[in-house]
């Protein structure tokens, strides 16, 4: 018998110490919120491979990261062909909790820059006019997602790429226009620089091949001869590659920056002026090899590596 209260008792001891134990750890878990980290919010451009534009401005009124405005951002008059070549300008800061799926906005201003002056979003060509740029929405809402780290180093670089996003114009008397919103919302490229690496080099072109070349990097095994040709509404060329870099005329350096972590593939392609219009025509794509060895067709890019990737021009495909 006193066995039996004394098993009774310890069970009963048992029961209130698990339940005091399950009140605590709900007690604690109560109110608290899960950590958010500073983000920075910056923007920097993919080259456009038109020989006539030298400036290509946006007015930028405001900033949204999952709907939310990012903090200290005032309206911004840039010109996104100041901000090649791994180069960024900051919009601002906002707090976030680490996330796989986080979305950007940016809100443009058409009419007017930043001191008020007509038009806000423009082209500008060598002889120094100025093209209005327009498109259905004021805000593009960007297709791409990016992850958000538990980290304290978290930088978002909305690559605005002027190659997909700026074309000739239906409307005669106007040369450029924005593409349609959806090519603008697929145009524009999210990455978080905590994961992102780059490819640079030289590009030997010693037979003269081009007047100019540009560097395409795609995702391994994404690339198609078809890619040369114009897709989608705005006939847009090379219009999957990931980024492109315009190879220096003078020294032959590029650079492919911002690249996320994965596996790459690299092309280069060969432009002239050749109706002496102001305007590059593709002359097709270049075989290069690499000067020590690299394939091009798979190439691993990892968190803030620098792959040197130098290659000499043999020829053209096909030829």
């Amino acid at each position: 018998m006193k066995n039996r209260v004394l098993n009774l008792k310890l069970a009963v001891l048992a029961i209130a110490v698990l339940f005091m134990s399950c009140s605590k750890d709900d007690d604690s878990g109560a109110g608290t919120e899960e950590e958010a980290y500073n983000t920075e919010v910056a923007i920097t451009d993919a080259p456009i491979d038109n020989a006539n534009i030298q400036a290509a401005v946006v007015t930028i009124t405001g900033v949204e990261v999952n709907g939310n405005a990012v903090e200290g951002f005032t309206a911004t008059t840039v010109d996104l062909m100041t901000l090649q070549n791994g180069t960024t300008e900051l919009l601002g800061n906002i707090d976030l909790k680490a996330q796989e799926n986080a979305s950007v906005s940016l809100i443009l201003d058409y009419e007017s820059d930043v001191d008020g002056d007509a038009p806000g979003c423009y082209v500008e060509t060598v002889d120094g006019t100025k093209h209005a740029l327009v498109a259905a929405s004021n805000k593009i809402d960007i297709a791409q997602k990016v992850e958000v780290f538990a980290s304290t180093a978290n930088k978002i670089i909305v690559d605005f790429d002027l190659r997909k996003t700026i074309i000739a114009a239906a409307e005669a008397g106007d040369e450029f226009d924005f593409a349609t919103d959806a090519e603008l919302s697929s145009g524009l490229r999210l990455v978080n620089e905590v994961e992102a690496g780059k490819i640079s080099g030289n590009v030997n072109d010693s037979q003269n091949t081009s007047e100019t070349i540009v560097a395409y990097a795609y995702e391994a095994g994404t690339y198609t001869e078809a890619e040369a040709e114009g897709q989608g509404a705005s006939n847009v060329t090379f219009a999957n590659a990931v980024t492109s870099a315009k190879i220096n005329n003078t020294t032959g350096a590029y650079e492919l920056n911002f690249l996320k972590e994965g596996d790459y593939e690299v092309h280069f392609a060969s432009y002239s002026d050749t109706d002496a219009d102001g305007k590059l025509e593709f002359n097709g794509e270049l075989q290069v090899e690499s000067a020590t060895g690299i394939d091009l067709s798979m190439i691993e890019i990892t968190s803030q590596i620098n792959l040197s990737l130098n290659v000499t021009v043999v020829g053209f495909v096909g030829q």
